[in-house]
């Protein structure tokens, strides 16, 4: 078995930066609901957290995914490590600190929720699946369940006694949720009889806790077809008795979990309801008809967590290759070329080397700025909630208009940051010697769980796009408009703006053909241009907060020394945004215009013609 090293690396001092200086998060600390928080506090958290990950959760990463998951007697068995580490993060309670203190969590803002799932992601995905699976579970819970229901699975669920899942995709359905053909018998008393099989569930089973709460999508014998006549219901494993204890086993079986191609220490499961006809449920809230409204309350949160999950292993595929990169000699620098005698130089030296880490600098840390923007969003909506309505309705648009690109683009990322960081290390990335040929398999299924990253983008464009009457994205567009008019005459950044100011009008008008294709028709058009638009849409967000931070950054170097190494560090943002603008900005105003130029052709193909087998 691969040996237990923590090979997770993160940069800190960018966290620092996001909090402190690019999103003020001091502005909401020391207030309600974030009273018991200070800038103090964050620090301690920063270092904390990252001391947790790189002795407890990282050293488990490769011996976990080497190891994986068995089933043994119809039970999940986890890498060996994986239940110590459990009882530790719950103890430490870093897991629960965005949480309400009501159920045991600590309420910190959103912005250090997110930096601490970024840091469990990064050390080890495959065991934050099972931490951030029970917490959103628990969340939707305390927001749509009774009284009763609360008090009954809460406690346990936000101590890590319990564990949670969602049970959404059946394997005749796949993403169409609306096709569920698990049932639920009224029983008498008020419960309901479940049965069916749900596919793909992470961490449908394990020896984590004592128990496993199920959040079932299910359909009331008698209900409507579709996602309308679906109810969403709580099965536990094992079922409770009236003082809390645990009684018998309640009819949930596991015959089965997959091998997969990465997330190899996360149980996905088979989960079977009902063979024996005694599988109990009670539905969420009390509530017939409301699963899909529901459960959206715990899938907005997972898709957040995935978008985050992606970040996390691109920086992580990152900072691993630029150690790589600064370490490994090969090749005499490209001045010497000729001279057979030349010394060998760190691969950091050779122009195409350092084209790729700066390219996937600017990638990350910019999808980092959008993390946090979104979280910053969130905080703010906290803080007014109930006061403003008009600032209300603004956090919370922003909010929903920014989580599909969170998703998507943070998880195209996770990907292709990975690739390009084996590329790096050559052929020695393509070994189980170094971490990234892990993030990259690992990192694929980012992109499919959680909706497709094509659903993500068929989000956008046909909810989010005109959501509130198109007032959200109007004022996401005006606030980048508002940056450029306040900062188009920073001589450093002036052509780097120029090419935010093209990608700016060039999006507001793609936003504009998709409302005309939607009115003439055309609606075939619509998922042949979707994901390319939410990649369009994500870099100028993207390139957007970098130039933002090169204009801090640009503040701050004439103040600091350049023997100090925040001189550097500033320097580096410089260059991201500048990278960024000259290679990614200004390639949307062409991209955008292929787009209204619609390339219809995989639609009129005859399915014939794609091959004769």
């Amino acid at each position: 078995m691969a040996q237990a090293i923590n090979r997770y690396r993160a940069d800190l001092r960018d966290f620092r930066f996001l909090f402190f200086e690019q999103f003020d998060l001091p502005a909401v600390l020391g207030k309600e609901p974030y009273a018991e928080w200070s800038s103090d506090e964050c620090n301690m958290v920063l270092d904390e957290v990252y001391r947790f990950v790189c002795e407890v959760t990282g050293p488990l990463n490769g011996t976990g995914d080497t190891q994986g998951c068995r089933l043994e007697d119809g039970r999940v068995i986890t890498p060996d490590g994986f239940k110590e580490a459990w009882d530790k993060i719950w103890e430490a309670g870093w897991r629960t600190i965005a949480a309400p203190s009501c159920w045991g969590g600590q309420d910190a803002p959103s912005m250090i929720g997110s930096f601490v799932e970024e840091m469990l992601c990064g050390a080890n995905t495959a065991f934050a699946l099972y931490t951030g699976l029970t917490l959103t579970a628990a969340e939707l819970i305390m927001d749509c369940a009774t009284e009763d229901q609360k008090k009954k699975y809460v406690p346990k669920m936000m101590s890590g006694e319990w564990t949670g899942t969602m049970c959404l995709t059946e394997p005749q359905a796949g993403s169409d949720v609306g096709a569920a053909s698990t049932t639920a018998t009224r029983n008498d008393d008020g419960t309901y009889n479940i049965r069916g099989t749900k596919i793909f569930i992470s961490a449908g089973d394990n020896d984590l806790g004592t128990n496993v709460v199920h959040l079932v999508l299910a359909r009331i014998e008698g209900a409507e077809p579709g996602t309308k006549g679906l109810s969403l219901f709580l099965v536990p494993r094992v079922r409770i008795n009236e003082d809390g204890s645990l009684g018998e086993l309640n009819d949930v079986t596991v015959p089965s979990i997959e091998h997969k191609m990465g997330i190899n220490a996360s149980a996905t499961c088979v989960v079977q309801f009902g063979d024996e006809d005694s599988s109990i449920g009670e539905v969420v809230g009390g509530i017939e008809h409301q699963g899909i409204r529901q459960m959206f309350h715990m899938m907005n949160a997972a898709r957040i967590g995935v978008g985050i999950q992606g970040l996390s292993v691109a920086s992580a595929a990152y900072l691993s290759a630029l150690e790589y990169a600064r370490e490994r000699k090969q090749g005499a620098s490209i001045k010497q070329f000729k001279d057979a005698n030349a010394p060998r130089v760190p691969i950091i030296e050779h122009p195409n080397i350092r084209r790729d880490l700066l390219a996937m600098k600017a990638r990350v840390e910019g999808i980092r700025a959008l993390v946090m923007k979104l979280s910053s969003h969130g905080d703010r909506l906290a803080a007014i909630q109930g006061k403003d309505d008009e600032s209300e309705a603004y956090h919370r648009g922003q909010v929903d208009l920014l989580t599909p690109l969170v998703k998507a683009y943070g998880t195209d990322a996770a990907f292709e940051v990975s690739s390009r960081a084996i590329q790096v290390y050559g052929g020695h990335g393509f070994l189980k010697d170094h971490p990234v040929e892990q993030y990259c398999r690992d990192a694929k299924i980012f992109q499919i769980y959680e909706g497709t990253n094509f659903i993500q983008s068929m989000d956008l464009v046909s909810r989010k796009l005109g959501q509130a009457g198109g007032a959200n994205t109007q004022a996401f567009l005006m606030d980048i408009q508002s940056f450029i008019t306040e900062n188009k005459d920073t001589p450093a950044l002036e052509e780097g703006i120029g090419h935010l100011q093209a990608a700016h009008e060039a999006v507001a008008a793609s936003v504009m053909q998709f409302i005309g294709w939607f009115k003439g028709g055309k609606l075939e058009h619509i998922p042949l241009a979707a994901e390319e638009f939410l990649n369009i849409m994500s870099e100028l967000a993207v390139g957007w907060l970098l130039l933002d931070q090169a204009t801090i950054a640009l503040k701050k170097l004439p103040e600091t020394s350049e023997t100090h190494p925040d001189h550097a560090f500033y320097t580096g943002k410089r260059f991201a945004a500048q990278y960024f603008a000259n290679n990614v900005l200004s390639t949307l105003p062409a991209r955008t215009r292929r787009l209204s130029a619609i390339d219809t052709l995989p639609v009129e193909i005859p399915d014939e013609a794609f091959a004769t087998v």
